[in-house]
């Protein structure tokens, strides 16, 4: 089986642009708000049974401690350390998560949507999310963690390349 002929290779460059320097913060603090149901959830269970010190307590929340020490002090690195982005007059680059990595083009002319979220945690650390809604069927792309000027200049400057560009949109 012959290979097909291509003109030039092709590489793909990664982004270039970090989250915000907090953007590991505003991970932490959402891991550790994720894991307060599992905690209370436990206190239930050991208050319901009576026996706090039984092996399947202690067992159940020191595998809850270590997973959730992990999830707040090693992931959010680990994410920082992954997570980039990039607008050019052609594109949306991304690339992120921490496990299972991601990276995501989205042609400008294929943006129809772009939208600013900014969540309580957000909004206490000065961040948030720009959402690039496109036409594909994979879904959006996101640029997690921007400082909010980042982000309100980000959405202005991809609403002025989408505008000029003709492309359909679709």
């Amino acid at each position: 089986m012959s290979t097909p002929a291509f003109s030039s290779p092709v590489t793909m460059a990664d982004p270039r642009w970090k989250p915000s320097s907090r953007a590991p913060l505003l991970w932490a603090v959402n891991a550790a708000l994720m894991w307060i149901p599992v905690f209370a959830a436990q206190a239930v269970w050991a208050v319901v049974d009576g026996a706090w010190t039984s092996w399947p307590h202690v067992t159940v929340f020191a595998a809850s401690a270590a997973l959730a020490l992990a999830h707040v002090l090693v992931v959010p690195g680990w994410r920082y350390r992954v997570h980039r982005w990039e607008v050019s007059d052609t594109a949306v680059y991304t690339r992120s998560g921490w496990f299972t990595q991601e990276r995501r083009i989205a042609p400008i002319s294929r943006v129809q949507t772009v939208d600013t979220e900014r969540g309580p945690v957000d909004r206490l650390l000065g961040l948030a999310t720009v959402t690039v809604t496109t036409a594909s069927s994979a879904g959006a792309v996101r640029i997690a963690a921007l400082d909010t000027e980042i982000a309100d200049a980000t959405v202005t400057r991809l609403t002025e390349i989408a505008g000029h560009n003709r492309g359909d949109a679709t």
